[in-house]
């Protein structure tokens, strides 16, 4: 499906953008693929890291908040991937208007850009903390989630078509608690601090994420939010996997934060289908119809919510080490 096409990146130097580069590169055979972001030296770096496939990478400077810059950029384009976000919980917090203007008017620019410009298909990248928010970074994605949804309204006759992918923090990117505890151990701490001992947490990897934004472009028909099954960890297990009897102080819940990542609410229920491997949350409007339903699912329970603390599979300490080696390696 990918190759001969052209896909743009928004954000494209993050953790998620060098992963699914490499492994679009990889496995099939794009025209070529487009890193649309506003920081010069991470492309720099980037460029450099992918020597072998310069002539498949393009590099374009350009902010989301900027839709002019967008139109240019999505001209040829054939599919898009919105990872471009504000996303650390504190900085959000303390700087709301920044992040309404990145995380929604950006979101709105890309929309549009993608629209005017013939762009096929838009997979926008979201979090757990869009379900049920209680921060604004949170609050900023539903929102975001609900204008890339609801975008398929606005397509008319053009063939195009948004969807959303849904997961958490990646095991060992910078968002998540992992380079966290490895930094006190590396720096000869003996003490993990744990916010709560009830916490839980999703596990997916770099990988997983990706091939699920690859999913979503081969199988979207317009308005569907994509969630991998995975399985969950305690963060307590997490410090013991990372540094063996530890001590655990307990230092409470931050600001915005939960015990538990949820996927999918109780409230998403009545439109939520399982699959083998994965979950969708399908729109609940006039405009979408049933026969949009993908093959092969089947609708969950009434009041079915996947929270990683009911989660039926679980990782315990000894296959969390095994994780953060293949992490390391």
């Amino acid at each position: 499906m990918l190759n001969n096409k052209t896909i743009l990146i928004t954000g494209g130097t993050g953790s998620f953008g060098n992963a699914f580069a490499k492994y679009v590169l990889e496995h099939y055979n794009p025209r070529k693929i487009i890193i649309y972001s506003r920081d010069e030296y991470k492309q720099f770096v980037m460029k450099n890291n992918y020597r072998d496939y310069e002539k498949k990478l393009r590099f374009f400077i350009g902010d989301v908040r900027d839709r002019e810059r967008l139109c240019r950029a999505f001209d040829g384009v054939d599919y898009v991937i919105h990872a471009a976000a504000l996303k650390q919980v504190p900085a959000c917090e303390y700087n709301p208007i920044e992040a309404i203007k990145t995380n929604i008017n950006g979101a709105i620019n890309v929309i549009e850009a993608a629209l005017d410009c013939n762009v096929k298909k838009v997979v926008a990248l979201s979090t757990d903390k869009a379900a049920n928010p209680v921060n604004l970074y949170g609050g900023t994605k539903l929102v975001s989630d609900k204008l890339f949804v609801s975008a398929n309204s606005y397509a008319g006759a053009k063939d195009i078509s948004f969807s959303v992918v849904r997961y958490g923090n990646v095991a060992g990117s910078r968002g998540s608690v992992i380079p966290f505890f490895k930094d006190i151990v590396k720096n000869g701490g003996r003490e993990l601090p744990i916010t709560d001992y009830r916490m839980t947490r999703f596990w997916i990897s770099l990988e997983q994420g990706v091939e699920l934004v690859i999913k979503a472009l081969q199988e979207s028909r317009g308005g569907e939010t994509f969630i991998s099954k995975i399985p969950s960890f305690k963060v307590t297990d997490l410090a013991q996997a990372i540094l063996p009897g530890c001590e655990m102080p307990q230092v409470g819940v931050r600001e915005g934060e939960k015990l538990h990542e949820i996927m999918v609410t109780e409230e998403d229920s009545p439109m939520t289908y399982e699959y083998e491997k994965h979950f969708i949350i399908y729109p609940h409007y006039s405009w979408w119809g049933k026969e949009k339903v993908i093959p092969g699912g089947r609708r969950v329970p009434e009041g079915f919510e996947y929270s990683s603390g009911t989660n039926p599979e679980w990782l315990g300490i000894e296959e969390l080490q095994k994780r953060l080696e293949a992490i390391n390696s």
